[in-house]
């Protein structure tokens, strides 16, 4: 998941001009090509970004930064964020019984919230602020 937040931010920092190629994406944050492949599939496939064929081709944002925040990343790649999976199964025998259900429960709300409380729009700024050195 750290991956693709990473290269959905580089695609954020180009949302305005040009596709950006894989490879330039895998050289800034070394990242094998073929390992950003993988994670561009299911990212395209929710929508978020989209590939250019062609020359000047590449993958861009398909929708604005300010839209995708960082929990649409990781759900598009990982699924669930539940650190357990009785989170999401209601299966479990054990379930009424569990004291510490509850408390996965929580955390993977806790992370929810964090993770949608940042877009990549936020991220890119952060990222640029990084870059330039400035605070």
């Amino acid at each position: 998941m750290r991956y693709a937040a990473r290269a959905m931010i580089e695609l954020t920092i180009s949302y305005d001009t040009k596709p950006v190629q894989l490879n330039d994406i895998a050289c800034k944050q070394d990242i094998s090509v073929k390992y950003l492949e993988q994670i561009m599939a299911p990212l395209r496939a929710q929508g978020y970004v989209r590939t250019q064929k062609g020359s000047r081709g590449g993958y861009h944002l398909a929708v604005g930064p300010d839209t995708i925040t960082l929990y649409d990343i990781v759900k598009s790649i990982e699924g669930s964020i539940a650190p357990v999976d009785c989170v999401d199964d209601d299966s479990c025998e054990r379930a009424d019984q569990c004291v510490t259900r509850s408390v996965w429960t929580r955390l993977k709300e806790a992370m929810k919230k964090e993770l949608q409380s940042r877009t990549l729009a936020d991220l890119a700024k952060e990222q640029e602020r990084l870059d330039t050195g400035s605070n």
